[in-house]
């Protein structure tokens, strides 16, 4: 079961680049089927929507970092509604592992967060980055987020983005750069978010790829042993019938942790939605999970005020 799940996953990437590279019906219908139904899951947007997503200014594919690979880019997502002078927070978003050359920045899940963060106040940061669970990518995907917030921050004036004031945001096997802003040097990460995201990698696949002393570093679970006032406040969800091994139980051992050293902590948990129910979901907790993170994520960066 668990080598069927991963071959599903593969499918996805491998179907996802394929989409790309074939637009011609005749092309994709000789894909099989089972790969054509999972990049039809994966380019489907997220089932929440608010008002002016239509009318938010999108600046694709900058080079954000130094690199021969001409898909490791980023996109901002931005308010269509700044007064002058307005600042505004920034969410990271964090894709899963996947090649660079299936570019996850263009799947429809993230260019429809981009869109709906940005109608709701924030600068949406969606990029590609170099992370291919469960190969040995683990540095090499901390050094693209890196970078990605080193842009956006560098860039703050010309995108009218408060530099102070960021939101993590991951998805799946994105989980584990969450530790980036779990060590006491990131003071500008006012919280993190995690949808179906690995909380704790010890027990994942990486640990055949990476050496022991890098799944520790890169589990978001060791770093609640730090002082709770210096952890960004936390959104979990969980999905309940999540089929990517080993995730769910991540975030079994992660949220009882973290309640025993007083984290700030909220927890969503559909139990009846898979891996990726913000789009794969269309049902009301799906909703009501989403537009909780938006609402977590206006209070602890305070999306209407510019300083503070």
């Amino acid at each position: 079961m668990m080598r069927l799940v991963r071959r599903n996953l593969v499918f996805t990437f491998v179907c996802v680049a394929a989409v790309r590279q074939m637009r011609s019906t005749f092309a994709q219908n000789n894909l099989p089927r089972d790969v054509r139904e999972m990049a039809r899951k994966v380019m489907m947007p997220v089932v929440y929507h608010v008002p002016g997503m239509d009318k938010v200014k999108i600046v694709q594919d900058l080079k954000y970092m130094k690199t021969d690979d001409p898909n490791v880019l980023m996109d901002f997502h931005l308010p269509s509604d700044a007064t002058p002078g307005e600042k505004h927070p920034v969410i990271i978003f964090i894709h899963g592992g996947a090649k660079p050359e299936y570019m996850p920045k263009d799947w429809g899940v993230f260019t429809t967060w981009g869109r709906l963060v940005a109608a709701s106040g924030f600068v949406g940061v969606t990029f590609t980055h170099r992370l291919q669970y469960p190969e040995k990518s683990l540095e090499l995907a901390a050094q693209d987020v890196r970078a990605a917030i080193d842009y956006a921050r560098a860039n703050a004036d010309k995108y009218k983005i408060d530099k102070d004031r960021f939101a993590l945001f991951s998805f799946s096997a994105g989980g584990p750069m969450l530790t980036l802003a779990m060590r006491g040097e990131t003071p500008f990460v006012c919280c993190l978010l995690g949808f179906y995201s690995f909380m704790d990698i010890r027990q994942s696949d990486f640990r055949k790829t990476e050496d022991a002393e890098t799944v520790e570093r890169f589990s978001p679970i060791t770093y609640l042993k730090t002082p709770a006032s210096k952890i960004p406040r936390i959104f979990i969800a969980r999905a309940g019938r999540d089929e990517v091994p080993t995730i769910d139980d991540s975030i079994d051992r992660f949220v009882p942790e973290a309640l025993s050293r007083n984290i700030s902590l909220n927890f969503a948990n559909p139990p009846q939605d898979v891996h990726g129910f913000d789009y794969q979901n269309n049902n009301d907790r799906s909703r009501e999970i989403i537009c909780a993170a938006l609402e977590f994520m206006k209070v602890h960066l305070k999306a209407a005020s510019t300083n503070t």
